[in-house]
C-alpha cells in the first residue's frame, strides 16, 4: 500500500489492521506512530465495538475509540461477502504486516490459510492475537482483560491483604499482549531483511498475563510459597508502599541499603538504619509492619508538600500520588507533550494521548486523527484502481 513521504522509522511499513477493541488496535497505533502506513478494516455500519463504549463521547465517537486508534486510515470491508474478500485479497498481497484478532481459524475459513501466504504473499508478516492460544485445553477460546487478569494469578496479587482481589484500573493484559505483538512483529520485519519471507506470529492473553506474574512467579517457582497481596506494597522489598501524610499520601520506593540510610538521614531518623531490624533489607522485610508503621506514624505529623520538598531534596525516590486529572495537566505531562490536540474529521478539535517514545532521528507524529467509519474507503480502493462507479457497484451491494 502507500508508503508515507514522513520521517518515521516505519514509512515505508504498511499495515492491515483487522483488529478491534484494545490490544490489537493499540498495537497498530503504535506501529502508526512509528510511521507505517496503517489500514483498520471495520464492518460496515458497525464498525469497532469500542466506538459505542461510552459515555464519553464526541460527537458520535467515543473517548474509548479515539484513545486507541490515531495515525490510521479507516476503511469498510464486508469480509463475508466475494467482493469484500477480493478486496482484502488485494491489500494483503500489497502490505507488510496484517494483524487480526479473530477466533482461531477465522482467517484460514475466509481462504487465507498458510498455503495461500505462502504462494500469495509471502512477504507478509503476519500476528494473531488469541485469547489462550492455538495449543493446550483452553485453546480457541475467546479471551477478556478482566477474565484473564483473574485467571492468570494477577488480581490475586493485587489489592489489600486483608481484602478481595482486585483488578488493575486498565486493561493492563489487553495492553501489554499489544506490546507483545508490537515486539515481535518488528523482530519478524528485521528476520525478513536476511530471509525476504514473512512469518506468522502468535500472541495470546492468557501468555501475556500469565508473563506478568514476573519475578512474582520466580519467588514461587524458587520457594514453592504462594503469593499474598501486599497492597502497596513489594513482597521483596521495604519500605516500598504508600503512606498517609496529614492531608494525603506519598509513594516511598527504597531500593537498597543506602537509600535507606539517606532516607532515614533525611528525615531525621538516623537511628533507624542503624537498628539491627531495618539495616539489611531481607531485615526490613522480615520487619515489614513494624518498618511501615513508624513511617507511617512519622508522615501523618506533616503535610504532603512539606515530605515531598525534604525527600526530594534529599534524592529520595518518592512521588505523589496523582488524580488522573492532575497526572494529565501536570508541568512535566505538558512539556513531554503526552497530551497533543488533533482534528477529527467530525468531532473537530479533540484532546488525545500523545506518543510515549521519541527518536533522536526520525520524529514521531501524529499525522491523523483516528478515523470515522470508513472515512477512506475511496481512497484505498482508488488505490487499488478502482473506479468511482465500481466503488458505488460494491457499496450497493454491500461489500464496503
Amino acid at each position: 500500500m502507500k508508503k508515507t513521504s514522513e520521517p518515521g522509522v516505519l514509512n515505508n511499513i504498511s499495515v492491515i489492521d483487522l483488529t478491534r477493541v484494545l490490544a490489537g488496535p493499540f498495537c497498530t497505533m503504535l506501529l502508526g506512530d512509528m510511521g507505517a502506513d496503517v489500514i483498520k478494516i471495520e464492518q460496515p455500519g458497525r464498525g469497532d465495538d469500542t466506538r459505542s463504549w461510552g459515555p464519553p463521547f464526541v460527537g458520535d465517537e467515543s473517548a474509548y475509540f479515539l484513545g486507541a486508534n490515531r495515525n490510521k486510515r479507516g476503511i469498510t470491508l464486508n469480509l463475508k461477502h466475494p467482493s469484500g474478500q477480493k478486496v482484502l485479497k488485494e491489500l494483503l498481497q500489497k502490505t507488510d504486516v496484517v494483524i487480526d484478532n479473530f477466533k482461531l481459524g477465522t482467517l484460514s475459513k475466509l481462504g487465507f490459510d498458510d498455503e495461500w501466504f505462502k504462494t500469495n504473499a509471502p512477504q507478509v508478516v503476519r500476528c494473531s492475537i488469541l485469547g489462550y492460544g492455538s495449543t493446550g485445553p483452553r485453546a480457541g477460546l475467546p479471551g477478556y482483560d478482566f477474565l484473564l487478569q483473574a485467571e492468570s494469578g494477577l488480581m490475586n496479587i493485587t489489592g489489600e491483604s486483608d481484602g478481595d482481589p482486585m483488578k488493575l484500573g486498565v486493561a493492563i493484559v489487553d495492553l501489554c499482549t499489544g506490546l507483545y505483538a508490537l515486539s515481535t512483529i518488528l523482530g519478524a520485519i528485521n528476520a525478513r531483511h536476511s530471509s525476504g519471507l514473512g512469518q506468522s506470529i502468535e500472541v495470546s492473553l492468557y501468555d501475556t498475563g500469565v508473563s506478568l506474574l514476573a519475578n512474582v512467579a520466580s519467588n514461587f517457582l524458587i520457594s514453592g510459597k504462594t503469593a499474598g497481596r501486599y497492597g502497596n506494597g513489594h513482597p521483596n522489598i521495604v519500605p516500598y508502599n504508600a503512606y498517609p501524610t496529614k492531608d494525603g499520601m506519598i509513594a516511598l520506593s527504597i531500593g537498597n541499603d543506602m537509600q535507606f540510610a539517606n532516607f532515614a538521614n533525611a528525615v531525621g531518623k538516623t537511628n533507624w538504619s542503624e537498628d539491627d531490624r531495618f539495616k539489611r533489607n531481607r531485615d526490613r522485610v522480615e520487619n515489614r509492619g513494624a518498618c511501615d508503621g513508624m513511617i507511617s506514624d512519622l508522615f501523618k505529623t506533616n503535610t504532603t508538600n512539606f515530605w515531598l520538598e525534604k525527600l526530594q531534596t534529599a534524592k529520595v525516590s518518592c512521588a505523589p500520588i496523582n488524580t488522573v486529572e492532575q497526572a494529565l495537566t501536570a508541568t512535566h505531562t505538558i512539556a513531554r507533550e503526552l497530551v497533543t490536540t488533533t482534528k477529527h474529521t467530525t468531532a473537530g478539535e479533540i484532546k488525545i494521548p500523545g506518543i510515549p517514545f521519541r527518536f533522536s532521528h526520525n520524529k514521531a507524529t501524529i499525522r491523523k486523527p483516528p478515523p470515522s467509519l470508513g472515512e477512506h474507503t475511496d481512497e484505498v480502493l482508488k488505490e487499488l484502481g478502482r473506479s468511482n462507479e465500481e466503488i458505488s457497484e460494491l457499496r450497493k451491494y454491500g461489500a464496503i
